[in-house]
């Protein structure tokens, strides 16, 4: 782990209550992980417009008869 994923970590954790669990950090750790890696494909343009899903999830639903 790079030095400054280590202390983002860290401030992460420090940021929870003093009565987190272990699961509520495992929790905030993977919620941060996800959002920076959504934000990271987003700034590579590896994401879908939204209208585009809306469009692919309407033809499936026909397909499937509903």
């Amino acid at each position: 782990m790079p030095a400054s994923a280590k202390r983002e970590a860290l401030k992460t954790i420090q940021r929870l209550p003093a009565d987190a669990t272990l699961e509520d950090i495992a929790y905030e750790l993977y919620f941060r992980q996800r959002v920076d890696r959504g934000l990271r494909e987003h700034a590579e343009g590896k994401t879908v417009a939204h209208s585009v899903i809306r469009g692919d999830v309407a033809k499936w639903r026909r397909s499937a008869g509903r």
